[in-house]
């Protein structure tokens, strides 16, 4: 028989009867009282082969499988016809298995080794990285087929747009600025176990790494904390008070003859009758109240005589070791923290967690305290002096606090400088920029912008106008557009690119806000922490059971994009850093990006910006999709990857000055995040002068240091 049969992808195969015996065979064989004999076997397998070909066409195999049920069920075997439908149901479930994920799942387990590793912090070789990247991708294998928008997933798969964290999509959230001083008041509980307010700076550091490491497992991106000097505070003086009344207790002890108990007793007496209200800028009505009341207390009571002289002593003893310690206390906690969020584990062990902090405002004895020690802490680095990568530091640069020599924190703005030209992890933001300082109250940490080490901002607040601020806020998600493809595709023709471009927007916008949707239909119970610890701003008006949308309001969608530079190339030959001429349309295509971005705002009462997008993996996924597509482009797709966002290309055509005043006026229509890099070849000096230029040139976002750190430490290069 030359008989064919036509197969699910249309070739043409030999018609082959054993198959349909085999498969009648395994439905049948669990069924004793409907057995079929062979001869039974062989008359059923040969109806249906004459029903098959009995036409003047070539069957395909859906249609052989049909005949095969209708001969069961038309001889009466109802089990048999019953298990076959299940069975062919099965080997269609199979067949839609993804086989390009098996494939990669094949390659997740069996290949002995990665060259790269795609995200920060997770180390993919482990069991269990491997394993959450078992469910990543499994994930974006789901949502590719029954959630996105065949379109949209199409053009994130051909290259025309990224959808940053797509196995998360139906899940979470990026990103949050935490407030540790509204967590830790009362004490929180991270969803499986309660923790009570720290009464210690070591407590307060282990609390803020702990608080990160929570969130970071109910978010998909950078966590950070907006005020961390403000925040740990408060904790300086509670160990200060601590160290006080020990170092009473010691000098009444040591010098003036008491017994333990006699001097325990006697200082929780001083607590009761002058109370506590003692802190590190707060000692001197205390020690006259204290000198006043211990002789007269002592002589009343007919208790070991103090004199005022001892008592004076005794008070000065007392701050100065009080003094002494505290500040002791806080480097072993800046330490901590440092080693504590380098080594620490988030998603079942497998990612480090990645965090931020912006410091460098608060002016208070306390808060420098802080912000000196965690410098000192960060220059020292990890146990074996290694560098360490988290967490970020973000130093909020500011005229009138840090900036200048007769500001009062100047001096711990050098220090910062110092550490950045050895330490890739410090970085700097500009609250004087016109974005940032239209927002800015001097000493209200809430209206200073912050920003995440992923470059991510979030400040301006559309949903909610009387609450624009960062703190308990953060991206919701974000998307990021091919730029250079847009200028292939339109062949040079400008008319054409922004025609692409605005259609680039709307899929993009579109995708956004059915991203959003899926968010918003989560509830409570899903973030523990985040929602149920009120770490996202106003969550605390929620139920258990209530669903997030109204708070997620407060969050921002963003839009990003890469290769501008490219882009520029491919629609007038030359780069923004090499022609005036293309440093004008740059800045004019960014311009409608971000007007595009404002009418979203307005029609939608959401929180819509652009992002400069820092990712250098979107970067390298977009050229290599592009070469395959377009070949080798002279200037465009001759190169591993394309220049993230709106940067200049690092190709020796601008100097760093000139590379500042070309990227700053970007900055301003980026308000979802920006940066601006600096390789420099001085030290200390020339990196203050760049500073100070970026300052005036209105950068909002900054990394700077000697060009020889960043080429050491793996990884960190700019």
């Amino acid at each position: 028989m030359n008989a064919q049969i036509r197969k699910r992808s249309g070739e043409l195969a030999p018609f082959d009867e054993t198959k349909i015996r085999s498969a009648v065979f395994k439905a049948n064989i669990r069924f004793t009282q409907e057995r079929l004999s062979p001869h039974q076997l062989d008359e059923l397998t040969h109806q249906v082969v004459r029903r098959a070909l009995a036409g003047n066409f070539i069957p395909t195999v859906e249609q052989v499988q049909d005949l095969v049920e209708e001969c069961l069920i038309d001889h009466g075997y109802a089990q048999t016809a019953k298990a076959y439908i299940l069975y062919r149901d099965e080997h269609r479930k199979a067949r839609e298995f993804d086989p390009e994920l098996m494939k990669t799942y094949e390659n997740l387990t069996f290949r002995p080794n990665r060259e790269e590793q795609e995200y920060r912090g997770i180390n993919e070789d482990t069991a269990m990285g491997t394993m959450l990247e078992y469910g990543s991708e499994g994930a974006k294998a789901f949502y590719d087929r029954n959630v996105i928008p065949p379109e949209i997933s199409q053009a994130h798969r051909e290259g025309a747009i990224h959808i940053h964290d797509k196995d998360f999509y139906a899940l979470t959230e990026t990103s949050c600025q935490i407030d540790p001083i509204t967590l830790f008041h009362g004490g929180f509980s991270t969803g499986h176990g309660y923790l009570r307010e720290p009464n210690d700076i070591r407590s307060y550091t282990a609390l803020a790494c702990i608080a990160i490491q929570a969130n970071q497992n109910e978010m998909h991106e950078s966590q950070g904390i907006p005020n961390f000097d403000y925040a740990m505070a408060p904790g300086i003086d509670k160990t200060y008070r601590k160290a006080y009344f020990s170092s009473l207790r010691q000098y009444w002890q040591i010098l003036l003859g008491f017994s333990h108990d006699d001097a325990m007793a006697l200082a929780e007496e001083v607590k009761e009758q002058l109370g506590t209200d003692l802190a590190l800028t707060r000692t001197d009505a205390f020690g006259e109240a204290l000198i006043q009341w211990l002789p007269r207390h002592q002589a009343e009571k007919g208790f070991h005589p103090i004199s005022p002289e001892e008592a004076k002593a005794s008070h000065q003893y007392a701050v100065r070791q009080a003094e002494e310690e505290t500040d002791a206390a806080c480097w072993q906690a800046m330490e901590a923290l440092i080693h504590n969020l380098n080594t620490m584990n988030s998603r079942a062990g497998a990612q480090v967690p990645y965090s931020s902090l912006n410091y460098g405002t608060d002016t208070s004895p306390q808060g420098r305290m802080v912000i000196r020690n965690l410098l000192k802490a960060t220059e020292a680095g990890l146990g074996d002096g290694g560098m360490p990568i988290f967490p970020v530091h973000i130093f909020k640069v500011k005229e009138g606090v840090n900036l200048n020599p007769s500001d009062p924190n100047y001096d711990l703005f050098r220090q910062a400088i110092h550490v950045a030209c050895k330490r890739v992890s410090l970085h700097f933001s500009f609250l004087d920029a016109p974005f940032n300082l239209r927002w800015y109250r001097p000493g209200d940490y809430t209206s200073e912008a912050a920003y995440q080490g992923n470059d991510i901002r979030v400040m301006e607040n559309v949903a909610d106008p009387d609450c624009v601020t960062p703190c308990g806020r953060g991206n919701l998600s974000f998307t990021s557009i091919n730029l250079p493809r847009i200028a292939l595709e339109s062949k040079g023709e400008r008319s054409q690119f922004y025609h692409l471009l605005y259609r680039r927007l709307e899929l993009t916008s579109r995708q956004l806000r059915q991203r959003m949707e899926i968010q918003c239909n989560r509830r409570a119970y899903n973030y523990p922490f985040l929602m149920g610890q009120g770490v996202w701003i106003h969550s605390d008006s929620l139920r258990h059971d209530d669903l997030v949308e109204k708070v997620l309001r407060q969050g921002t969608l963003s839009v990003g994009f890469v290769g501008l530079a490219e882009a520029l190339t491919a629609l007038t030959g030359q780069h923004h850093g090499q022609s005036e001429e293309s440093q004008r349309l740059g800045l004019e295509i960014i311009g409608r990006m971000s007007r595009y971005m404002e009418s979203l705002c307005r029609e939608t009462g959401l929180n819509w910006n652009l992002i400069a997008t820092p990712n250098k993996g979107t970067a390298l996924r977009f050229a290599r999709l592009d070469k395959k597509e377009f070949g080798i482009v002279p200037g465009v797709t001759d190169r591993e990857k394309y220049t993230e966002s709106f940067l200049v290309p690092d190709d020796g055509s601008v100097d760093v000055y000139q590379r500042i005043q070309l990227e700053a006026p970007y900055h301003a229509l980026t308000l979802g995040g920006h940066l601006c890099r600096a390789s420099l070849d001085g030290g200390e000096e020339e990196l203050e002068q760049v500073l100070r230029a970026m300052k005036e040139a209105g950068v909002g976002y900054a990394i700077a240091g000697p060009r020889e750190i960043y080429q050491s430490a793996a990884g960190q290069a700019l």
